[in-house]
């Protein structure tokens, strides 16, 4: 009679579990729609806060269009990895503060120091599966290529500044190559030979129409560096936009420059610069008077100084020498900064 009373309390206590098993179901079920609808609200209000934020250069304030076959990716990455990247503004300061430094000497934009967030973490001593080494994970035969060792002993892809100096060389030659800042990502992470494979198979240099023809594995590594972008700088910028983008950008841009005649307008363009130029040097190289370039260009010297980018206009009939010298008039103005001397010859 116990046994057969313990029988019958389980077998009820098994029914009634069930039931509310089958109840919390049903429950659920009717309420999961509502509730993928909050969370999927809440996760849109919280990105649109992100993409809405406004950026400055050359004193100007503008927003960039971040292109919507990344807005997905860029809204998921943030999630995910937005708690971990945060805690990189303090701990990754002076990693940030190196890069600042370094990346405008050699005319790269100091924003590609995300992509050294995405390589590596900042991590030095981190190995790819591929055997590439460092904060900026350098394959060896590109660090012998800019002179760094890379012995069992002594590894320099592991030092955060000779690695950066070597990043950003190659930066700039790739970008002297593609003239397109996520190509020069994807080249960075797959190899410029396959960006340029990509570029003949497709017929465009347009990096959304020529990613599928890249590895996976290179396509997102673009878009994480767009994403990152967009978490610390609170929006996109020029390094985020293909250079079709840039272009419509920056012409935008300049039909809202104020202060400019239509003269003035009509008879200069704009180019998009970075690195330590000097006003005085290269309106000395160009035999421009300082005052007009000033006029042009106002705080020139001090964004260049804090290592933005900037957009710069010329006179249309300079744009051939400017061309032809800017390498010669960054080195002759890294030279004034290191030195101190130089005199306006153009002013009045």
């Amino acid at each position: 009679m116990n046994c057969f009373g313990i029988y019958k309390m389980n077998v009820s206590s098994i029914k009634k579990m069930t039931l509310l098993f089958f109840a919390a179901n049903i429950f659920f079920a009717a309420n999961a729609r509502s509730f993928c609808a909050d969370t999927t609200i809440d996760s849109k209000l919280e990105f649109k806060s992100i993409i809405a934020e406004r950026n400055t250069i050359s004193g100007r304030t503008f927003k960039t269009v971040l292109n919507p076959q990344a807005v997905s990716f860029t809204q998921e990455y943030i999630r995910k990895q937005g708690k971990e990247l945060e805690k990189m503004r303090s701990w990754a300061k002076p990693y940030f503060d190196v890069c600042d430094i370094i990346l405008p000497q050699y005319g790269v934009p100091k924003e590609l120091k995300y992509l050294s967030v995405i390589e590596s973490h900042f991590q030095s001593n981190l190995v790819s599966w591929a055997g590439a080494v460092g904060p900026w994970q350098l394959m060896d035969y590109e660090a012998h290529r800019f002179g760094l060792r890379t012995t069992k002993y002594n590894d320099e892809r592991t030092d955060f500044s000779k690695s950066t100096h070597v990043a950003a060389k190659l930066l700039k030659e790739l970008y002297d190559e593609f003239g397109d800042w996520l190509l020069v990502i994807a080249a960075y992470n797959g190899g410029a030979g396959r960006i340029r494979q990509a570029i003949e198979r497709s017929g465009s240099r347009d990096f959304w129409i020529l990613q599928y023809l890249l590895r996976e594995e290179t396509r997102t590594h673009v878009k994480k560096y767009i994403a990152t972008h967009y978490l610390f700088e609170g929006g996109g910028g020029l390094t985020t936009m293909t250079a079709a983008e840039t272009k419509i950008f920056l012409t935008n841009q300049n039909h809202t420059t104020p202060g400019l005649t239509n003269d003035e307008l009509g008879n200069s363009y704009v180019t998009e610069i970075n690195g330590r130029y000097n006003s005085v040097v290269l309106t000395n190289f160009l035999l421009m008077d300082i005052a007009q370039f000033n006029k042009w260009n106002p705080r020139f010297d001090k964004d260049l100084s804090e290592g933005k980018n900037y957009s710069m206009r010329l006179p249309n009939d300079k744009k051939t020498i400017f061309e032809a010298k800017k390498g010669d008039i960054l080195l002759q103005s890294i030279r004034v900064l290191l030195d101190g001397t130089v005199t306006a010859t153009s002013s009045k």
